[in-house]
């Protein structure tokens, strides 16, 4: 397929702009593929305009034709071929096989919304039977059901140029829910960002959805982001990305004349709590799996393990973690803006003066540094997220120490508890402290990998996310996108 670097609008392409800006292979810095040019506020007009156009048509096909709708657009990634997974890897310097297994993710995640919208009981529907012979009043007839907020604006991800980026699972759960999408390319890898967007749009012609169904725009500035977020046709937000970049949208949507929600995933440390029984039985094993836990993806993922809490009995293990990761390559950061902030990162941990680096090798490489909980709760800034192959070891003098520490600790996306059964029974307070600070909890494994499924939450309380009570990963991720309506004394025929 030939590229054209141009916006799509929905069945159209556009070229309206003059900021250009271009696809680059994340390992040597050349150019990738054609000039791609920033969006201009009439493009963005025009693709929000017709996203509002389709939203009467689309939230009244039925959850079947959506769901047809959706498995089309798996055949249509799927009939890329190479080129997809090429392009992908020359843009984020990740692996043929890691990006082999994140297009199987991502076609996975498709049809798991596709199953789960062709049973009606993803509605949630509820039904109050009226009582008209009730005293002293009548009870009406109530059916509550979920209907879908209207069209919704999606920014790619960094780090999943796939699974997260154009038909990853923001996209797909707001198309699932009956809202059209306007997407927002990530600069890193638009010419990944054309395929996939691509395919979403042969999908909706070929299964006869409304124009405007979909649309993608790119854009290097905060302008236009901005612009999209505060839009009165945009209905609702998916992000997923830095702290900084998903608060200042937040910000900007809660000021709209009419607030609308954000869901934005800001990532997080978390921590990884290690208990003295697992690192005497299976100190060897453990050090392997944390140092490959933090090395996975150049420690680019949200749930790396970028906090180790452990009591000061134990701190001789860390000397067994260091060694592992002395031994670690450090491979392609995705782009150089995340490797500069890497580097900054990282150095600054060494020049505080609460903090000793364990590792040995020279910054930037995989890093492994020490404090003390009491000087963590003292110096906050060294708890800051470090996005990359780095992780901080917090020392407590006793089980109290370790809970007052986790007490203190912002909203986080997964803690993880590394314990044998004799000594899980008799940390209670330890697994209750650490359920309130996350969305997710493990025991004996390691956050990176997410599973889909319906169980999973992929969320966690601010600043990891700014709802917790949703997640942007698994089947109830459609619900960030809808909404509750009461239908009172309607016969079933009239309900929409």
């Amino acid at each position: 397929m030939k590229l054209t670097g141009k916006q799509i609008i929905g069945f159209s392409n556009s070229q309206r702009g003059s900021r250009e800006f271009h696809g680059l292979n994340a390992s040597t810095g050349e150019v990738v593929g054609p000039s791609f040019f920033e969006a201009t506020i009439d493009e963005v007009d025009a693709a929000l305009a017709l996203a509002k156009a389709a939203f009467p048509k689309y939230r009244r096909i039925s959850d079947l034709d959506r769901a047809q709708f959706l498995l089309a657009i798996i055949d249509e990634i799927n009939a890329i071929g190479d080129d997809l997974i090429k392009t992908a890897c020359l843009e984020s310097g990740l692996p043929e096989a890691r990006i082999t297994g994140e297009r199987g993710r991502t076609t996975g995640q498709i049809k798991a919304f596709a199953d789960f919208i062709s049973n009606e009981q993803w509605r949630k529907e509820i039904h109050d039977p009226a009582l008209p012979d009730r005293q002293p009043l009548p009870k009406p007839d109530l059916l509550q059901k979920q209907i879908p907020l209207g069209p919704s604006v999606i920014f790619g991800a960094s780090n999943f140029p796939l699974a997260f980026s154009v038909a990853g699972g923001d996209t797909m759960s707001a198309l699932a829910a009956g809202c059209p999408v306007v997407f927002k390319a990530h600069p890193a890898h638009p010419n990944t960002c054309e395929l996939m967007g691509t395919a979403i749009i042969k999908a909706a012609q070929k299964t006869h959805m409304p124009e405007g169904v979909f649309s993608m725009v790119h854009a290097t500035s905060h302008e236009i982001g901005g612009y999209l977020v505060t839009h009165p046709i945009t209905q609702a937000v998916g992000f997923t990305g830095s702290y900084r970049g998903g608060k200042a949208l937040y910000d900007l949507a809660v000021r709209r004349p009419q607030p609308i929600p954000v869901y934005a995933e800001m990532g997080s440390i978390n921590p990884v709590v290690l208990l003295s029984e697992k690192i005497k039985i299976a100190g060897e094993a453990l050090a392997d799996g944390l140092s490959q836990s933090v090395c996975m993806g150049v420690g680019q993922f949200c749930t790396n393990p970028g906090l180790l809490i452990l009591l000061k009995s134990d701190e001789g293990f860390l000397d067994l973690v260091a060694s592992r990761l002395n031994t670690m390559p450090l491979g392609t950061f995705l782009t150089k803006g995340i490797k500069d902030a890497y580097t900054h990162g990282t150095k600054s941990l060494v020049g505080h003066a609460s903090v000793q680096q364990l590792t040995v090798a020279t910054l930037p490489s995989p890093a492994l540094f020490k404090t003390s909980a009491k000087e963590a709760m003292k110096n906050p800034e060294v708890l800051e997220e470090v996005f990359g192959p780095s992780t901080l070891a917090v020392v407590a003098e006793n089980m109290e120490e370790m809970i007052d520490f986790i007490d203190q600790l912002p909203g986080q996306l997964t803690a993880t508890i590394q314990g044998e059964l004799n000594e899980l029974g008799k940390v209670n307070d330890l697994i209750e402290a650490l359920t309130q600070k996350v969305g997710r909890i493990l025991l004996n494994g390691f956050p990176t990998g997410v599973e889909v499924s319906g169980a999973m939450v992929h969320g966690g309380p601010f600043p990891s996310t700014t709802d917790s009570r949703s997640t942007s990963v698994g089947t109830q991720a459609i619900y960030r996108f809808t909404r509750p309506v009461c239908f009172q004394n309607f016969s079933k025929e009239l309900i929409p």
